[in-house]
């Protein structure tokens, strides 16, 4: 039998309750873990890696000299999350995600949550995220946010929190669906017992919403994946989600615009572009409109999209909705345009443009998470209890330089899930992405990547700081003990 602890009662743990009960979700898979001998585990750990390192499951870190990509970790012990519990985060991405896309139609047309004071109008309007290229084009289904990854916590109280929006071009759910499919191939005996919600229907459900987006004249759109190229990071997934959803991955410099549309260069000549869902940012989608050193966009592409006459998913202009210094806002957004309660709560958040939280935050950093408005992938963030005094004052002088640049939250406990360590298996702190789609209707798969990170104590999970993922279990029916 493997002795599994929690960290201490302060971490919410997923499968331990704090009289060591198993929790009524895990229980099955509990007796099965202490059941499997510790070596036999070790040896489809390492049958896991060496199966994704033949997949081509890398990815590459910016800023890393040698240039060499790396073995996102996978751990094989998955995350289980009740049906009820589920159902709850369900919701409440349903409804964060709806408001969100509701602000971006807004602030790109009337500005009604700026007229009612709100968000200060300056915030949205001379943050870098927001285009002014973008203001009063329609979109279809007024939707911006096609794509959106909500990262989401558990905190000590068992609740779950909102920790921030991905609305750009969120990563991960390639890593979602093959942790599944490696899972269901080392384990399969596993989902003999368990009844879990499946995630493979996605590339159909992304598809399905690509297609829904289309031009409002076009009967069968075309869509394909625009990538950067082979060198950046996430390359795997965008080749990976264009092959299973059956379309082709393009770059820049396979499609062209005459005659008011987008043109695809193929074997047997040109072909009309309908959908683009692009995996790069908006200073690099068109030359002409933005960044005009840009190699990887399509010249003439915003005259294009203006028209109506291609649908770029995400659309141009959502980066102003995820900003960190928007976050905050969120849950107004939802009582604006829902007239509803949030269901899923915000992280509490300082913002050190305002006096008052500037002077608190310089007062406690020790204490605190602090991160640039603009950052992701955990870079340019100060964790206050694990840094060295030199690290805290060095990054108060950053904060002094440009207060409005950066948030503050408190150093939260992550909830912990057993995972496996070289000592065997050992609590480690977790979050959840779930996917969420937003076409003719807003849906999710039941599901999401869970991000864990591996070292102990650690509490930044991304891929890029050493983080690993876990297959997450979503059960069709609570279990009662």
């Amino acid at each position: 039998m493997h002795q599994i602890t929690p960290l201490d009662h302060t971490h919410y743990d997923e499968m331990l309750a704090p009289d060591q009960d198993t929790r009524p979700s895990y229980q099955r898979f509990a007796n099965w873990l202490n059941q499997a001998p510790l070596a036999w585990l070790r040896d489809k750990q390492s049958e896991a890696d060496t199966l994704f390192r033949r997949v081509g499951i890398t990815f590459a870190v910016y800023g890393d000299e040698s240039g060499s990509e790396r073995l996102i970790p996978f751990d094989t012990i998955p995350r289980i999350i009740s049906a009820s519990e589920w159902k709850t985060l369900e919701a409440g991405c349903i409804q964060r995600v709806t408001a969100l896309n509701r602000f971006l139609h807004d602030i790109y047309h009337e500005q009604d949550i700026l007229k009612a004071g709100i968000i200060p109008p300056e915030q949205i309007l001379t943050n870098a995220g927001y285009q002014l290229a973008m203001q009063g084009i329609d979109l279809p289904r007024q939707v911006y946010a096609h794509i959106a990854g909500v990262d989401i916590i558990r905190h000590s109280d068992g609740g779950f929190y909102v920790l921030e929006d991905n609305l750009r071009t969120p990563s991960g759910v390639s890593y979602m669906l093959e942790n599944r499919k490696m899972m269901m191939r080392l384990f399969p005996e596993l989902f003999a017992n368990h009844d879990i919600t499946p995630v493979e229907h996605y590339p159909n459900m992304l598809l399905d919403t690509l297609r829904s987006v289309a031009p409002a004249e076009v009967d069968n759109p075309t869509v394909v994946v625009l990538t950067p190229g082979q060198y950046n990071s996430a390359y795997f997934e965008h080749a990976f989600l264009a092959s299973q959803m059956g379309v082709e991955l393009v770059e820049g410099q396979d499609l062209f615009v005459k005659n008011g549309h987008v043109y695809m260069r193929t074997t047997s000549g040109p072909q009309r572009v309908d959908v683009i869902y692009r995996r790069l940012d908006d200073a690099y989608l068109d030359p002409l409109a933005f960044n005009a050193g840009s190699m990887l966009g399509v010249p003439g592409l915003m005259s294009v999209y203006r028209e109506g006459r291609v649908s770029v998913c995400n659309a141009v202009g959502t980066g102003v909705a995820d900003d960190k210094s928007i976050y905050p806002y969120v849950p107004d957004m939802i009582r604006f345009y829902l007239g509803e309660e949030p269901i899923l709560h915000n992280v509490p958040t300082w913002q050190l443009r305002k006096p008052d939280d500037l002077a608190y935050v310089l007062a406690h950093l020790p204490e605190l998470v602090v991160k640039e408005v603009h950052s992701a992938g955990g870079y340019g963030m100060l964790v206050g209890p694990a840094a060295s005094q030199d690290e805290i004052e060095a990054y108060r002088l950053r904060i002094l330089e440009d207060p409005a640049n950066f948030i503050a939250q408190p150093t939260l406990s992550l909830s912990t899930c057993p995972t496996f360590v070289e000592a065997g298996i050992a609590p480690r702190h977790i979050d959840l992405r779930p996917f969420v789609l937003s076409g003719k209707k807003v849906q999710l798969v039941a599901g999401g990547l869970t991000r864990v990170a591996l070292r102990e104590g650690s509490l930044v999970v991304n891929s890029s700081q050493g983080g690993g993922t876990k297959d997450t279990w979503i059960l069709k029916e609570d279990i009662t003990c």
